[in-house]
Protein backbone atom coordinates (compact mmCIF):
# COMPACT_ATOMS: atom_id res chain seq x y z
CA UNK A 1 0.00 0.00 0.00
CA UNK A 2 3.23 2.31 -0.25
CA UNK A 3 2.33 3.43 -3.53
CA UNK A 4 -0.63 5.82 -2.33
CA UNK A 5 -1.04 9.19 -3.44
CA UNK A 6 -3.19 12.33 -1.58
CA UNK A 7 -4.39 14.73 -3.64
CA UNK A 8 -6.21 18.12 -2.44
CA UNK A 9 -8.65 19.95 -4.31
CA UNK A 10 -9.33 23.65 -2.66
CA UNK A 11 -13.03 25.16 -3.34
CA UNK A 12 -12.02 27.40 -6.17
CA UNK A 13 -10.72 24.04 -8.08
CA UNK A 14 -14.59 22.21 -7.33
CA UNK A 15 -16.80 25.81 -7.72
CA UNK A 16 -18.92 24.50 -10.54
CA UNK A 17 -19.55 20.91 -12.63
CA UNK A 18 -17.29 21.95 -15.30
CA UNK A 19 -14.64 22.44 -13.09
CA UNK A 20 -15.24 19.59 -10.97
CA UNK A 21 -15.03 17.34 -13.93
CA UNK A 22 -11.39 19.14 -14.82
CA UNK A 23 -10.34 17.42 -11.49
CA UNK A 24 -11.87 13.75 -11.80
CA UNK A 25 -10.32 13.69 -15.24
CA UNK A 26 -6.99 14.58 -13.32
CA UNK A 27 -7.87 11.75 -10.28
CA UNK A 28 -8.49 9.22 -12.66
CA UNK A 29 -5.32 10.06 -14.50
CA UNK A 30 -3.60 10.04 -11.54
CA UNK A 31 -5.18 6.39 -10.29
CA UNK A 32 -3.83 4.29 -13.69
CA UNK A 33 -0.01 4.55 -11.09
CA UNK A 34 -1.13 5.40 -7.56
CA UNK A 35 -3.75 4.24 -5.21
CA UNK A 36 -5.11 7.46 -5.10
CA UNK A 37 -7.04 9.69 -2.08
CA UNK A 38 -8.73 12.19 -3.00
CA UNK A 39 -9.19 15.39 -0.06
CA UNK A 40 -12.18 18.18 -1.13
CA UNK A 41 -13.00 21.58 0.21
CA UNK A 42 -16.45 23.22 0.21
CA UNK A 43 -17.34 24.15 -3.57
CA UNK A 44 -16.57 27.99 -4.56
CA UNK A 45 -17.48 30.69 -1.37
CA UNK A 46 -19.76 28.13 -0.10
CA UNK A 47 -18.94 27.84 3.55
CA UNK A 48 -19.03 31.89 3.53
CA UNK A 49 -22.36 31.67 2.24
CA UNK A 50 -23.59 29.15 5.28
CA UNK A 51 -21.55 31.28 7.50
CA UNK A 52 -23.79 34.41 6.28
CA UNK A 53 -26.78 32.21 6.58
CA UNK A 54 -26.40 31.66 9.88
CA UNK A 55 -25.57 35.17 11.48
CA UNK A 56 -28.86 36.21 9.34
CA UNK A 57 -30.80 33.80 11.91
CA UNK A 58 -28.67 34.54 15.26
CA UNK A 59 -25.31 36.86 15.30
CA UNK A 60 -23.93 34.63 17.97
CA UNK A 61 -24.96 30.38 16.12
CA UNK A 62 -24.36 27.52 18.64
CA UNK A 63 -20.73 26.43 17.77
CA UNK A 64 -21.90 22.94 17.36
CA UNK A 65 -25.14 23.92 15.11
CA UNK A 66 -22.89 25.35 12.98
CA UNK A 67 -20.36 22.59 12.50
CA UNK A 68 -23.39 20.57 11.63
CA UNK A 69 -23.84 23.69 9.14
CA UNK A 70 -20.67 23.98 7.66
CA UNK A 71 -20.02 19.89 7.31
CA UNK A 72 -22.57 20.10 4.62
CA UNK A 73 -20.27 22.21 1.97
CA UNK A 74 -17.54 19.03 1.82
CA UNK A 75 -20.83 16.44 1.42
CA UNK A 76 -21.69 18.16 -1.50
CA UNK A 77 -18.55 18.26 -3.01
CA UNK A 78 -17.28 14.87 -2.49
CA UNK A 79 -20.51 13.04 -3.35
CA UNK A 80 -20.61 15.26 -6.67
CA UNK A 81 -17.04 14.34 -7.39
CA UNK A 82 -17.40 10.75 -7.32
CA UNK A 83 -19.98 10.59 -9.22
CA UNK A 84 -17.80 12.37 -12.02
CA UNK A 85 -15.26 9.91 -11.69
CA UNK A 86 -17.49 7.21 -11.66
CA UNK A 87 -19.05 8.61 -15.08
CA UNK A 88 -15.47 8.10 -16.45
CA UNK A 89 -15.07 4.55 -15.72
CA UNK A 90 -13.37 4.68 -12.70
CA UNK A 91 -14.84 2.99 -9.23
CA UNK A 92 -14.72 5.60 -6.16
CA UNK A 93 -16.36 5.98 -3.01
CA UNK A 94 -16.90 9.44 -1.18
CA UNK A 95 -16.44 9.30 2.82
CA UNK A 96 -17.35 12.49 5.43
CA UNK A 97 -14.61 13.05 8.05
CA UNK A 98 -15.93 10.84 10.27
CA UNK A 99 -16.55 8.25 7.94
CA UNK A 100 -12.96 8.37 6.67
CA UNK A 101 -11.71 7.70 10.67
CA UNK A 102 -11.02 11.03 11.47
CA UNK A 103 -10.95 11.83 15.12
CA UNK A 104 -11.15 15.10 16.66
CA UNK A 105 -11.02 17.20 19.81
CA UNK A 106 -14.19 19.04 21.39
CA UNK A 107 -13.50 22.11 20.26
CA UNK A 108 -16.57 23.33 18.05
CA UNK A 109 -15.55 25.07 14.77
CA UNK A 110 -11.89 24.96 15.23
CA UNK A 111 -11.20 21.33 16.48
CA UNK A 112 -7.98 19.41 16.25
CA UNK A 113 -7.04 16.59 15.21
CA UNK A 114 -6.51 13.71 17.82
CA UNK A 115 -6.09 10.52 15.91
CA UNK A 116 -7.08 8.97 12.10
CA UNK A 117 -8.52 5.64 11.88
CA UNK A 118 -7.91 4.70 8.09
CA UNK A 119 -8.89 1.13 8.44
CA UNK A 120 -12.23 1.76 5.98
CA UNK A 121 -10.01 3.90 3.66
CA UNK A 122 -7.39 1.23 3.27
CA UNK A 123 -10.16 -1.53 2.69
CA UNK A 124 -11.66 1.00 -0.43
CA UNK A 125 -8.31 1.24 -1.77
CA UNK A 126 -7.50 -2.54 -1.63
CA UNK A 127 -10.85 -2.78 -3.53
CA UNK A 128 -9.57 -0.36 -6.42
CA UNK A 129 -11.86 2.31 -5.45
CA UNK A 130 -10.54 5.81 -5.45
CA UNK A 131 -11.81 7.07 -1.77
CA UNK A 132 -12.70 10.94 -1.67
CA UNK A 133 -12.85 12.55 1.33
CA UNK A 134 -14.33 15.19 2.98
CA UNK A 135 -12.25 18.07 4.45
CA UNK A 136 -12.37 20.47 7.12
CA UNK A 137 -14.40 17.43 9.45
CA UNK A 138 -13.97 15.12 11.79
CA UNK A 139 -15.62 13.44 14.78
CA UNK A 140 -15.41 14.74 18.52
CA UNK A 141 -15.72 12.35 21.49
CA UNK A 142 -19.42 13.03 21.86
CA UNK A 143 -20.04 11.43 18.40
CA UNK A 144 -20.64 14.77 16.74
CA UNK A 145 -19.04 16.20 13.72
CA UNK A 146 -16.64 18.91 14.12
CA UNK A 147 -14.57 21.03 11.88
CA UNK A 148 -11.00 22.47 12.10
CA UNK A 149 -10.87 25.74 11.79
CA UNK A 150 -10.35 28.17 8.32
CA UNK A 151 -8.01 25.89 5.93
CA UNK A 152 -8.56 22.65 7.90
CA UNK A 153 -8.68 20.73 4.53
CA UNK A 154 -4.99 20.97 4.10
CA UNK A 155 -4.62 19.69 7.41
CA UNK A 156 -7.19 16.80 6.94
CA UNK A 157 -4.95 16.19 3.42
CA UNK A 158 -2.06 16.04 5.35
CA UNK A 159 -3.00 14.37 8.29
CA UNK A 160 -4.88 10.97 5.76
CA UNK A 161 -0.76 11.65 4.15
CA UNK A 162 0.74 10.72 7.53
CA UNK A 163 -1.63 8.27 8.36
CA UNK A 164 -1.46 6.33 5.13
CA UNK A 165 2.24 6.55 4.54
CA UNK A 166 1.80 8.40 1.33
CA UNK A 167 4.35 8.86 -1.57
CA UNK A 168 3.24 12.37 -1.47
CA UNK A 169 0.42 15.13 -0.33
CA UNK A 170 -0.66 16.74 -3.23
CA UNK A 171 -2.48 20.61 -2.32
CA UNK A 172 -3.81 21.63 -5.96
CA UNK A 173 -5.05 25.28 -5.58
CA UNK A 174 -5.52 27.92 -8.43
CA UNK A 175 -2.00 29.15 -8.61
CA UNK A 176 1.02 27.55 -9.50
CA UNK A 177 2.94 27.06 -6.65
CA UNK A 178 4.69 29.34 -3.29
CA UNK A 179 5.61 32.30 -4.49
CA UNK A 180 7.85 34.73 -3.33
CA UNK A 181 4.70 37.04 -2.44
CA UNK A 182 1.28 37.07 -3.23
CA UNK A 183 0.95 36.98 -7.27
CA UNK A 184 -2.24 39.56 -6.99
CA UNK A 185 -0.09 42.39 -5.08
CA UNK A 186 3.00 42.49 -6.41
CA UNK A 187 4.13 42.00 -10.05
CA UNK A 188 7.10 40.13 -10.68
CA UNK A 189 7.07 37.46 -8.12
CA UNK A 190 9.28 34.21 -8.64
CA UNK A 191 7.85 30.87 -8.48
CA UNK A 192 9.85 28.97 -5.81
CA UNK A 193 10.56 24.92 -7.31
CA UNK A 194 11.69 24.17 -3.27
CA UNK A 195 10.87 25.56 0.16
CA UNK A 196 11.53 24.06 3.32
CA UNK A 197 8.93 23.17 6.30
CA UNK A 198 10.33 25.48 8.20
CA UNK A 199 10.30 28.86 5.73
CA UNK A 200 6.87 27.51 4.74
CA UNK A 201 5.85 27.58 8.61
CA UNK A 202 6.49 30.75 8.93
CA UNK A 203 5.40 31.86 5.83
CA UNK A 204 1.94 30.38 6.43
CA UNK A 205 1.65 31.84 10.27
CA UNK A 206 2.28 35.74 8.65
CA UNK A 207 -0.67 35.64 6.19
CA UNK A 208 0.54 33.56 3.26
CA UNK A 209 -2.87 31.95 2.08
CA UNK A 210 -1.03 29.02 0.33
CA UNK A 211 -1.32 26.46 2.92
CA UNK A 212 -2.52 26.82 6.45
CA UNK A 213 0.24 26.65 9.04
CA UNK A 214 -0.80 23.96 11.23
CA UNK A 215 -0.90 21.49 8.13
CA UNK A 216 2.71 22.33 7.61
CA UNK A 217 3.44 21.50 11.07
CA UNK A 218 2.03 17.99 10.92
CA UNK A 219 3.94 17.17 7.66
CA UNK A 220 7.27 18.37 9.62
CA UNK A 221 6.44 16.32 12.59
CA UNK A 222 5.68 13.24 10.14
CA UNK A 223 7.89 13.70 7.49
CA UNK A 224 5.33 14.68 4.65
CA UNK A 225 6.35 16.01 1.16
CA UNK A 226 4.33 18.77 0.10
CA UNK A 227 3.60 19.23 -3.49
CA UNK A 228 1.34 22.63 -4.17
CA UNK A 229 0.42 23.12 -7.95
CA UNK A 230 -2.33 24.60 -9.68
CA UNK A 231 -5.43 22.74 -10.49
CA UNK A 232 -5.30 24.18 -13.84
CA UNK A 233 -1.85 23.19 -15.00
CA UNK A 234 0.26 20.20 -15.30
CA UNK A 235 3.95 21.62 -14.60
CA UNK A 236 5.47 21.09 -11.21
CA UNK A 237 5.05 23.41 -8.66
CA UNK A 238 6.30 24.05 -5.46
CA UNK A 239 8.33 20.72 -3.41
CA UNK A 240 7.89 21.39 0.80
CA UNK A 241 10.55 19.07 2.59
CA UNK A 242 12.88 19.26 5.45
CA UNK A 243 16.20 19.56 3.50
CA UNK A 244 16.36 22.69 0.42
CA UNK A 245 19.89 22.98 -0.96
CA UNK A 246 21.36 26.40 -0.62
CA UNK A 247 19.11 27.48 1.97
CA UNK A 248 21.46 29.40 3.73
CA UNK A 249 22.42 31.65 0.71
CA UNK A 250 19.07 32.98 0.41
CA UNK A 251 18.69 35.98 3.00
CA UNK A 252 14.94 35.94 2.11
CA UNK A 253 13.02 33.68 0.69
CA UNK A 254 9.50 34.87 0.46
CA UNK A 255 7.34 38.18 1.33
CA UNK A 256 3.96 37.59 3.24
CA UNK A 257 1.17 40.02 4.88
CA UNK A 258 -2.04 39.84 6.46
CA UNK A 259 -5.15 42.18 6.79
CA UNK A 260 -6.83 40.25 9.32
CA UNK A 261 -5.12 41.58 12.40
CA UNK A 262 -6.58 44.17 14.79
CA UNK A 263 -4.22 45.61 17.33
CA UNK A 264 -5.90 45.65 20.82
CA UNK A 265 -3.57 47.71 24.03
CA UNK A 266 -4.51 47.31 27.84
CA UNK A 267 -3.33 50.27 29.09
CA UNK A 268 -2.35 51.31 32.76
CA UNK A 269 -1.78 47.74 33.79
CA UNK A 270 0.11 47.06 37.49
CA UNK A 271 3.49 46.30 36.98
CA UNK A 272 2.77 42.91 39.10
CA UNK A 273 3.48 39.15 38.69
CA UNK A 274 0.96 36.73 37.73
CA UNK A 275 -0.97 40.15 35.73
CA UNK A 276 0.10 39.03 31.67
CA UNK A 277 -1.55 35.54 32.95
CA UNK A 278 -4.14 36.38 33.89
CA UNK A 279 -4.79 38.88 31.25
CA UNK A 280 -3.98 36.29 28.24
CA UNK A 281 -4.89 33.46 30.53
CA UNK A 282 -8.55 34.95 29.83
CA UNK A 283 -8.58 35.33 26.14
CA UNK A 284 -6.93 31.23 25.98
CA UNK A 285 -9.60 30.50 27.89
CA UNK A 286 -11.79 32.13 25.13
CA UNK A 287 -9.95 30.42 22.06
CA UNK A 288 -8.82 33.24 21.04
CA UNK A 289 -5.27 32.97 19.25
CA UNK A 290 -3.29 35.74 20.86
CA UNK A 291 -0.23 36.93 18.04
CA UNK A 292 2.27 39.78 18.26
CA UNK A 293 2.49 40.77 22.28
CA UNK A 294 4.92 44.20 22.99
CA UNK A 295 4.80 45.43 26.59
CA UNK A 296 6.15 49.11 27.47
CA UNK A 297 8.74 49.60 29.88
CA UNK A 298 7.50 49.99 33.10
CA UNK A 299 6.07 54.25 34.51
CA UNK A 300 5.38 54.41 37.86
CA UNK A 301 4.85 50.73 38.79
CA UNK A 302 2.44 50.53 35.54
CA UNK A 303 2.53 49.87 32.16
CA UNK A 304 0.74 49.12 28.81
CA UNK A 305 0.33 45.73 26.85
CA UNK A 306 -0.58 45.37 23.45
CA UNK A 307 -0.78 42.68 21.42
CA UNK A 308 -2.68 41.33 18.13
CA UNK A 309 -5.74 39.30 17.14
CA UNK A 310 -7.45 38.21 14.25
CA UNK A 311 -10.28 40.51 13.33
CA UNK A 312 -13.01 38.26 13.56
CA UNK A 313 -12.05 37.82 17.44
CA UNK A 314 -11.34 41.67 18.35
CA UNK A 315 -15.49 41.88 19.63
CA UNK A 316 -14.93 38.68 21.52
CA UNK A 317 -11.01 39.83 22.81
CA UNK A 318 -12.61 43.40 24.00
CA UNK A 319 -15.40 42.11 26.25
CA UNK A 320 -13.02 39.97 27.50
CA UNK A 321 -10.45 42.88 28.52
CA UNK A 322 -12.80 45.12 29.90
CA UNK A 323 -13.75 42.58 32.17
CA UNK A 324 -10.06 41.64 33.06
CA UNK A 325 -9.27 45.24 32.99
CA UNK A 326 -11.72 45.91 35.86
CA UNK A 327 -10.59 42.97 37.87
CA UNK A 328 -7.17 44.31 38.12
CA UNK A 329 -7.30 47.06 37.89
CA UNK A 330 -5.95 48.28 34.82
CA UNK A 331 -7.24 50.82 32.52
CA UNK A 332 -8.66 51.95 29.52
CA UNK A 333 -8.66 49.20 26.56
CA UNK A 334 -7.76 50.56 23.18
CA UNK A 335 -8.13 49.04 19.55
CA UNK A 336 -7.62 49.46 15.70
CA UNK A 337 -8.82 47.63 12.73
CA UNK A 338 -6.89 49.08 9.87
CA UNK A 339 -3.73 47.67 10.57
CA UNK A 340 -1.76 44.81 9.01
CA UNK A 341 0.79 42.57 8.88
CA UNK A 342 3.62 42.66 6.75
CA UNK A 343 6.81 39.93 7.17
CA UNK A 344 9.56 38.84 5.75
CA UNK A 345 10.54 34.93 5.94
CA UNK A 346 14.17 32.83 5.37
CA UNK A 347 16.33 30.48 6.51
CA UNK A 348 19.36 32.84 5.40
CA UNK A 349 18.55 35.50 8.44
CA UNK A 350 20.74 32.95 10.73
CA UNK A 351 23.38 33.64 9.06
CA UNK A 352 23.35 37.13 7.45
CA UNK A 353 23.39 40.23 10.51
CA UNK A 354 21.43 43.31 9.70
CA UNK A 355 18.37 42.27 7.97
CA UNK A 356 16.05 43.31 10.28
CA UNK A 357 18.20 46.89 10.13
CA UNK A 358 17.68 46.77 6.62
CA UNK A 359 13.49 46.21 6.23
CA UNK A 360 13.50 49.05 8.91
CA UNK A 361 15.14 51.25 7.09
CA UNK A 362 13.73 50.38 3.71
CA UNK A 363 9.90 51.00 5.25
CA UNK A 364 11.45 54.53 6.87
CA UNK A 365 12.71 55.99 3.59
CA UNK A 366 8.84 55.45 2.46
CA UNK A 367 7.06 57.13 5.61
CA UNK A 368 5.66 53.77 6.23
CA UNK A 369 5.19 53.81 10.52
CA UNK A 370 6.29 50.31 12.34
CA UNK A 371 3.68 50.21 15.20
CA UNK A 372 4.71 46.96 16.28
CA UNK A 373 7.63 43.96 16.08
CA UNK A 374 8.08 40.44 16.31
CA UNK A 375 11.30 38.20 15.48
CA UNK A 376 12.13 35.02 14.91
CA UNK A 377 15.61 33.21 13.88
CA UNK A 378 13.77 32.99 10.36
CA UNK A 379 10.93 36.12 10.49
CA UNK A 380 10.87 39.37 11.08
CA UNK A 381 6.88 41.10 11.03
CA UNK A 382 6.07 44.35 11.38
CA UNK A 383 2.30 45.82 11.80
CA UNK A 384 1.75 48.85 9.77
CA UNK A 385 -1.13 51.26 8.88
CA UNK A 386 -3.33 48.62 6.59
CA UNK A 387 -3.42 51.22 3.59
CA UNK A 388 0.67 51.07 3.44
CA UNK A 389 0.12 46.93 3.18
CA UNK A 390 0.48 46.89 -1.16
CA UNK A 391 3.50 49.58 -0.83
CA UNK A 392 5.27 47.86 1.69
CA UNK A 393 5.14 44.61 0.34
CA UNK A 394 6.27 45.42 -2.94
CA UNK A 395 9.15 47.86 -1.71
CA UNK A 396 10.49 44.71 0.31
CA UNK A 397 10.11 42.44 -2.43
CA UNK A 398 11.82 44.30 -4.73
CA UNK A 399 14.59 45.51 -2.21
CA UNK A 400 15.79 42.25 -0.91
CA UNK A 401 16.04 40.97 -4.75
CA UNK A 402 13.02 38.74 -5.04
CA UNK A 403 12.18 40.01 -8.29
CA UNK A 404 15.24 38.60 -9.46
CA UNK A 405 16.03 34.87 -10.55
CA UNK A 406 14.81 32.03 -8.47
CA UNK A 407 17.83 30.49 -7.10
CA UNK A 408 16.29 27.63 -5.93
Amino acid sequence: MNNIIVMKFGGSSVATPEKIKIVAARVAKKSKSYKVVVVVSAPGDMTDDLITKATRITLLPDPREMDMLLATGEMQSIALLSMAIRSMGKDSISLTGPQAGIHADNVHTKAKIRKIMPQKIIKELQKGKVVIVAGFQGLNSNDDITTLGRGGSDLTAVALASALKAVECEIYTDVKGVYTADPRLVKDVKKLDLISYDEMLELAGVGSQVMMARSIEVAKKFNVIIHVRSSFSQEKGTLITREVPLMEDVVVSGIAYDKNEAKLSITDVPDKPGIAAKIFGALANANINVDMIIQSAARERYNDISFTVPKSELKNAVSILKKVSCNIGAGRIIYKEDVAKVSIVGIGMKSHPGVAAKMFAILANKKINIEMISTSEIKISCVVSEKDTQKAVNLLHKEFGLNKSNTR
